[in-house]
């Protein structure tokens, strides 16, 4: 005799579908995050992550960002980088450190941490 599961099973189930379907780093770091602007008090620089992938800089005329994904828990930006009479394309590839509602930490090696909070909605 085949046994049933009962319904507490398969709301549980169910739950935790949509749970983790509506929390994924892709969908948590959409927004735009900044950071202050080293020397320059009351002044922010940062990033903008549209859902779909693209990506928009804030504040900083010589780098670019155009787009972002994540990647086995690293975040990967690509853009141009704007110098003396060259534009050279990049992508940079960065761990996340911690991503919750309010804070973005990310890493590139043992010597670079960028601390970006995310901007409020006007």
């Amino acid at each position: 005799m085949k046994k049933r599961k009962p319904i507490i099973y398969w709301l549980t189930i169910l739950f935790l579908a949509n749970f983790s379907a509506c929390c994924t780093p892709e969908k948590e770091i959409v927004g735009s995050w900044i950071q202050p602007i080293p020397g320059q008090p009351g002044r922010f620089q940062g990033i903008i992550f549209q859902s779909g992938g693209q990506a928009a800089s804030l504040n900083m005329v010589t780098l670019q960002y155009e787009s972002w994904r994540i990647h086995e828990g690293r975040l990967v930006l690509t853009g141009k980088s704007i110098g003396n009479r060259q534009t050279l394309s990049f992508a940079d590839t960065l761990d996340i450190v911690r991503l919750s509602a309010d804070t973005l930490v990310l890493k590139r090696g043992k010597e670079l941490e960028l601390v970006f909070t995310r901007e409020k909605e006007n």
